[in-house]
């Protein structure tokens, strides 16, 4: 089993940024991974979309760090929070460091619990949801926190936090709406997700994560696939198989290495005969948002030819619904206009002091927001060493995940 790197390595300041779609999109590369598209040119309708949808995220940011709706304000703040680190601001510099800090500030100070629940049973509905999106989005606000008491604090609570996943997965290797203990060991496809994708951020900044526990979660995942390719709701509760699901978990699939065993081609055919048009009217199955959240980084994954034709596509409408104020005149939630954020920023759209900066062998620019599964996000996980040699993360699995 190869170690993990150690978090002396994988922590210092521009060396442990992962893919942000790890979740949402962190898939470390490797020979067998399908190829990636390239970045497109930025499109100023596109661009004046993302920074409308941004700008209304930020003003709608409660004075204490949090975004609300209905009983989610743990999962709508850290989708938030991952919309705005996507624009390329961080804790410390960007016209949204300060909404960024408030809300890193909320999760780790108001929603932390000691036994590594990031969430609060009592207020927040399905708290797992909340927990999988918070582990996505402080794994990513980790690896730019320049100040070391702070790195130290989230260090310790995203380790906790995987422990409490860890404890959290049901003997399926799913997860539900709560934890295995709390929910009598129900689990479902969507919180399993979140889960994978959390994880996955975290170990691309180098906290440890069990093997057992990603293995545990593939395996859950083909059990649900039925004979159509897709994925069914739940390991208890087969039922028909589900569009929006199964995107999310060939997404969570690749995050987890897995880009050829014999059930991707198949969850992968399943969602283009029912997701490639837009699914819109009458076969929109519902969550729209979230379903294309995921499906865009399935299918940014499958390289240029596949991926123009679909972004044009997609953008035009998320463009379409900003222009309109559909998301918020229509009452939809932060979380969808998050969603839709940030699945318009896979244009290489940096800060204005990162553009033009050098390229790395990938044709990703070092150090700024680029082109990454759905996400404008940061190079493919890796750690710079000496000589300027630079050494991509293996997948997440139980022979390259340090145990514990």
């Amino acid at each position: 089993m190869s170690p993990a790197p150690s978090q002396s390595q994988a922590l210092s300041r521009r060396r442990a940024l992962s893919i942000l779609g790890a979740g949402i999109g962190g898939l470390a590369l490797s020979q067998a991974a399908p190829q990636r598209a390239e970045a497109a040119k930025n499109d100023p309708a596109v661009d004046a979309a993302i920074d409308k949808g941004l700008a209304w995220v930020a003003k709608t940011q409660s004075s204490q760090g949090h975004w609300t709706a209905g009983g989610y304000p743990t999962a709508m703040t850290a989708l938030a929070g991952t919309a705005l680190i996507a624009s390329g601001s961080t804790t410390i510099q960007g016209p949204y460091s300060k909404q960024i800090r408030k809300s890193v500030d909320y999760l780790t100070m108001n929603k932390l619990r000691q036994n590594g629940l990031i969430g609060d049973p009592a207020s927040d509905n399905r708290y797992t949801y909340g927990h999988g999106f918070s582990m996505l989005f402080l794994s990513q606000v980790l690896g730019e926190e320049e100040d070391e008491e702070r790195r130290e604090e989230l260090i310790e609570a995203l380790t906790k936090a995987c422990e409490f996943s860890g404890k959290a997965q049901t003997p399926a290797g799913g997860w539900g709406y709560v934890s295995a203990k709390d929910g009598n060991n129900f689990d479902e496809g969507s919180t399993t997700i979140t889960q994978v994708q959390g994880l996955r951020g975290c170990r691309n900044a180098g906290i440890q994560v069990p093997g057992e526990v990603i293995d545990k979660a593939k395996e859950y995942i083909y059990f649900c696939k039925n004979p159509d390719g897709g994925i069914s709701y739940s390991s208890k509760n087969r039922g028909s198989s589900r569009p929006a699901i199964t995107a999310a978990a060939l997404a969570a699939l690749y995050n987890a290495g897995d880009y050829e065993s014999k059930h991707v081609p198949e969850m992968l055919e399943f969602c283009k005969k029912n997701l490639h048009n837009l699914s819109e009217g009458s076969n929109s199955f519902g969550h729209w948002h979230y379903t294309f959240l995921y499906y865009a980084q399935v299918v940014y994954r499958q390289g240029k030819k596949e991926w123009e034709p679909f972004r044009d596509k997609l953008y035009a409408k998320i463009v379409k619904e900003i222009d309109e104020d559909l998301l918020p005149i229509a009452g939809l939630t932060r979380g969808l206009t998050g969603c839709a954020a940030i699945a318009a920023q896979s244009y290489d759209r940096s800060l204005p002091e990162l553009r033009g900066a050098r390229r790395d062998s990938n044709g990703l620019a070092i150090g700024e927001w680029s082109a990454a599964g759905v996400l404008r996000s940061r190079p493919p996980p890796s750690y710079n060493f000496p000589h300027g040699h630079r050494h991509s993360l293996p997948p997440l699995r139980a022979s390259a995940v340090g145990s514990r």
